[in-house]
């Protein structure tokens, strides 16, 4: 069948679903939706509706951004009204049938805002909010729209199309769009795309591979994940135009075995595909031939660097190379030419191929191009994904999309590019987001992971937390990275203990200066990023910690006393029988007694008194 007939009858299909009376429900199944209880409202939804008999279409759809809002859930009527609903359960779902899809009440108050056309009083148009205004929705076009299990829902969205276009093309020419987009790796490195292609078509040997890295080890970071879980023939369909750019006849996925969810969908896409003939021998009628297959990681973090990931497909442990390494793309797999990539590097192909490079270069900054993806995580009201076009400021993401700081405290810092990137303070606020920017303030881009810190965040322990990771995560291959990491890690363990030295600071300086500069890859080349940007702009925290042996964020347990206010206590004796070592005494409507000598510091006291009375406190310090 040709390609324009494959279109055509996908076209028909998704126009069949969204053109037709019945009432649909869209209902966000990625795994963020899945942890929320999707499939639990989802259920509901089934038993409900053929209880009572109605005609409608349940929709298994991919993460659409706003993982707060989750189970997130999509009603569409013959109308034309377009409703998303935020963390609904059971007991809401039930009401939706019995009161929208059967009434006219589209109860708004359960509502997080309509989209289209149509109009529905009392429900704010959701791209108009704070959350989505200042988002350029160009990679997650289809995240939360499409159904990804099924591959005529992508093809109605001019997927395959660029593959189809590519097609027709010289492999030169494909090449230069990609680099006329400007387009960098989402990894974090950075590197131009276009270049790195050009340089896998020019090496020599008639076996080449593709690699997609989807080893994504930041805490706290899932952007590849729901690429994969959502959408994930565009990256499929990236890999394959790849492929024929350069030659090459076998890519490889490699993403860890933590992500069961991702890896079901793409290997169904995979399956699809080749029904299609996209993948296979002769694609779309071409003597182009193009194959993928689904790596499974075992989550180890240092495999996101290309040769240790390239080490651990051949089923050797993965570890970088040792130096003097050639490149990737002239020994790579198997020894042979390699493009590797990250999932969103390749996802952004089909469209720039569709669209044009120059599509993509006008959006974004002179050295940045596009659009970037953030997992917005932390102490900040609208946790989620984002898709924001590059060069946003901080302070935008922060206050306009992640909606502020929870519980109305203080911003403090914010730390990008994973547990090797940088905290960088609210005097950073208004940095554009892009790659040389966050670079000169001590951070970077990284994959995609962005946590926002608050007042009660301590900065020396937050170093700690990063470092712990990094250095377990080290291969041990290079010297100063195995042993500079735990010597530092022991350094900070003793800081929050209030164990600190005067010299610390000093020596952790020096100590992460060259744990950066002498290994060998990226890991270690960062690993102390979390430690040299908290000393440089917190070090009165530091201080703090090592010269008052005192914790100003209360938050290192060794270095904050508690403390039961005279005047506030009331003899509720609450407290005392909260207390698990009896450090706490007094009759029954007399002033409690908290002795210093027996209190853990283990804030049950504080946590268990009555908030009417607010009589026990925290202090940082230690009082005797």
């Amino acid at each position: 069948m040709k390609f324009s007939d494959i279109k055509k009858r996908a076209e028909d299909e998704w126009k069949e679903l969204v053109q037709s009376k019945m009432p649909k429900i869209y209902i966000g199944a990625a795994t963020c939706g899945r942890s929320a209880g999707a499939l639990a409202v989802k259920q509901t939804f089934e038993e409900e509706i053929e209880k009572r008999g109605i005609d409608a279409k349940i929709v298994e759809v991919g993460c659409f951004g706003p993982c707060y809002t989750e189970p997130l859930v999509n009603i569409v009527k013959s109308d034309g009204s377009n409703i998303f609903y935020k963390n609904v359960n059971k007991k809401i779902a039930l009401e939706l049938v019995e009161n929208y899809i059967l009434g006219d009440d589209p109860l708004a108050h359960y509502a997080l805002g309509t989209v289209g056309d149509k109009k529905v009083p009392g429900i704010q148009d959701l791209m108009g909010t704070p959350f989505f205004k200042p988002q350029a929705r160009e990679l997650f076009h289809n995240t939360g729209i499409i159904d990804p299990t099924n591959i005529n829902h992508y093809i109605a969205q001019n997927g395959y199309s660029g593959l189809a276009a590519s097609l027709k093309m010289k492999q030169t020419d494909v090449i230069e769009e990609v680099k006329i987009s400007g387009l960098r790796g989402r990894g974090g490195g950075g590197f131009p795309a276009g270049r790195k292609w050009e340089a896998g078509l020019a090496s020599k040997g008639e076996e080449k591979y593709i690699v997609c890295n989807a080893d994504e080890g930041d805490p706290g970071a899932f952007m590849d994940r729901c690429t994969l879980e959502s959408d994930p023939h565009a990256v499929l369909e990236g890999m394959a135009i790849a492929g024929y750019s350069i030659g090459a006849a076998k890519g490889y996925v490699y993403v860890r075995a933590e992500y069961p969810l991702a890896v079901k969908r793409f290997n169904n896409a995979i399956k699809q595909a080749h029904e299609m003939g996209f993948l296979g021998e002769n694609i779309m009628g071409t003597n182009f031939k193009f194959d993928i297959e689904c790596f499974l990681g075992a989550g180890a973090f240092v495999c996101g660097e290309s040769t240790a990931l390239t080490l651990s497909i051949e089923g050797n442990r993965g570890m970088p190379k040792a130096a003097p390494r050639p490149r990737t793309t002239e020994e790579g797999l198997f020894d042979k030419p390699t493009v590797l990539n990250n999932v969103k590097t390749f996802a952004y192909v089909p469209q720039i191929i569709t669209r044009g490079g120059a599509w993509f270069a006008g959006i974004g900054t002179e050295n940045s191009k596009g659009t970037a993806v953030f997992a917005l995580t932390g102490k900040v009201d609208n946790c989620g994904l984002i898709e924001v076009p590059m060069g946003i400021s901080l302070r935008e993401i922060i206050f306009t999309i992640g909606g502020g700081i929870c519980d109305g405290k203080k911003f403090k810092a914010v730390q990008t590019g994973g547990p090797s990137g940088g905290c960088l303070p609210d005097t950073f606020l208004d940095t554009p987001v892009d790659y040389d920017s966050l670079k000169a303030a001590g951070s970077m881009m990284g994959s995609g992971g962005m946590v926002i810190l608050d007042e009660t965040t301590c900065m020396v322990d937050i170093a700690r937390y990063f470092l712990d990771f990094t250095q377990k995560e080290s291969c041990g291959q290079c010297t100063l990275c195995r042993v500079g990491t735990k010597q530092m890690l022991n350094i900070l363990i003793d800081i929050t203990k209030g164990k600190g030295k005067p010299g610390d600071i000093e020596l952790l300086v020096e100590m992460g200066e060259a744990v950066n500069a002498g290994s060998l890859c990226g890991l270690g080349q960062s690993a102390a990023n979390p430690v040299l940007t908290t000393i440089k702009y917190f070090r009165e925290e530091y201080e703090a910690h090592i010269n008052d042996k005192a914790c100003p964020a209360l938050a290192c347990k060794e270095l904050v006393s508690y403390l039961i206010d005279e005047e506030k206590c009331k003899g509720c004796t609450i407290c005392a029988k909260a207390c698990p070592v009896e450090a706490i005494t007094g009759e029954k409507k007399q002033v409690h007694v908290l002795d210093q000598d027996k209190c853990i510091r283990c804030g049950m006291c504080f946590e268990k008194c009555p908030k009417k009375f607010r009589a026990v406190e925290c202090v940082p310090g230690r009082v005797n």
